[in-house]
């Protein structure tokens, strides 16, 4: 029995910039399976977010195909595209001078979808992302702490009812309590909502806490991909150093936070 063929496929994928100086992705394949979340791990400059943009045609490549539910995304409309995957920006992407119903309606408004149809949407994703209805929907994006508009940010990714949604560096911009609290709650949605979602991020402790499986990128190369029991077999010596950095920081904070009471240890003065 074959397998399902994969909802997102990166077919030998290259991209440069700077007249070819910069290779920021350098003939990358990787399969992303329909409900699956993948964390895509790597330092700045390691071409993941260009990876992703890649995804929703924000730029096209130099060689290699993608191809999105069967359709070469090269053959699509971009706009027609972008209207069908979320995409979910690091500080939330809101427009400053549209009220929050207005953000989160505006693809099914694009779409055409008609306006009582809108806002019944909209509090719907408002009850779904943990936001007052009645306290928010009124409400302009400065208005709003950084923890509210990202959730605002992800209902207007979710606002068309998208198969895929793309993330780029979501919580990374927010408080560590608040981080956490989305992060989890995202997953929740993930889970209820059956997307698809890939996820940047440079932080190997969250994109393990929260994707299925990883993948890590350095200098435009895809190094390995996997669960996290399967990147520890990995021979290249950047996947351990990212893996040993959860590890290095859960012994630590085992160090320094207190036992049943005990004092912590290793700040004595």
């Amino acid at each position: 029995m074959t397998s399902a063929a994969p909802l997102i496929a990166f077919q030998h994928v290259s991209k440069s910039f700077d007249g070819g100086a910069v290779n920021a992705v350098d003939d990358v394949s990787l399969d992303i399976a329909e409900g699956e979340f993948l964390a895509v791990v790597g330092n700045s400059g390691s071409g993941k977010t260009t990876l992703m943009r890649l995804a929703n045609r924000l730029i096209v490549p130099d060689a290699g195909s993608i191809i999105i539910a069967g359709e070469d995304v090269a053959q699509v409309d971009p706009i027609e595209l972008r209207r069908r995957i979320g995409y979910v920006f690091q500080s939330g992407g809101l427009f400053p001078h549209m009220s929050i119903k207005d953000n989160i309606g505006i693809t099914p408004r694009l779409l055409g979808t008609p306006p009582m149809e809108i806002a019944d949407r909209v509090d719907e994703l408002l009850d779904l992302v943990r936001l007052d209805r009645n306290q928010h929907r009124d409400r302009f994006p400065h208005e709003l702490s950084g923890g509210q508009r990202q959730r605002v940010g992800v209902a207007r990714a979710l606002a068309a009812r998208p198969r895929i949604v793309l993330m780029d560096e979501p919580f990374g911009a927010l408080d560590p309590l608040t981080r956490d609290a989305l992060g989890d709650d995202f997953r929740d949605l993930h889970r209820t909502l059956k997307l698809t979602t890939i996820m940047i991020t440079h932080d190997m402790t969250e994109a393990i806490l929260l994707a299925d499986r990883v993948a890590v990128m350095r200098s435009g190369k895809l190094l390995a991909q996997g669960t996290p029991t399967e990147l520890s077999k990995s021979a290249d010596p950047y996947v351990g150093e990212l893996l040993g950095t959860p590890r290095r920081q859960a012994k630590r904070l085992q160090m320094l936070l207190p036992k049943n009471g005990a004092p912590p240890q290793g700040n004595a003065t």
